[in-house]
């Protein structure tokens, strides 16, 4: 017996995917991301720190972190040499952007003119998420 039809509701209307990061330290994340790619802390649980949870922003783009004591990402770039990424950010002003964290430790690719003519560059935070900033 097939669904598909339920699925075609003209009511039901996405409107965006938020990557959700794992990270042992909500707050300090969270001003990172505040002071290296200018993002705006938009919400965070509970009131003091330590946060448990905190939802971050910059234009129509978020980010939400979660914390999870003593958690650290692994690293599995070796075993996608190829590219490993966790969000990848579609945006106009990827030029301007990149010009404010250019030469900056945490970003892992230079500006870069992709063959299908994005132009794309890529950050580690500080936990080790590889965010990807792309368009124009």
């Amino acid at each position: 017996m097939s669904h598909s039809s339920q699925l075609v509701d003209t009511d039901v209307k996405l409107r965006s995917a938020v990557p959700t990061f794992l990270v042992a330290d909500v707050a300090a994340t969270g001003r990172w991301y505040v002071e290296n790619l200018g993002f705006t802390l938009t919400g965070h649980v509970p009131r003091e720190e330590p946060y448990v949870y905190a939802s971050l922003m910059r234009g129509n783009a978020e980010l939400m972190l979660l914390n999870l004591a003593d958690y650290k990402k692994p690293d599995l770039t070796a075993r996608r040499p190829d590219g490993l990424w966790d969000a990848y950010i579609r945006m106009s002003g990827v030029r301007e952007l990149y010009e404010t964290v250019e030469g900056k430790p945490f970003v892992r690719m230079a500006l870069t003119k992709q063959s299908y003519g994005d132009l794309e560059f890529e950050v580690r935070d500080p936990n080790g998420y590889i965010l990807v900033f792309g368009g124009d």
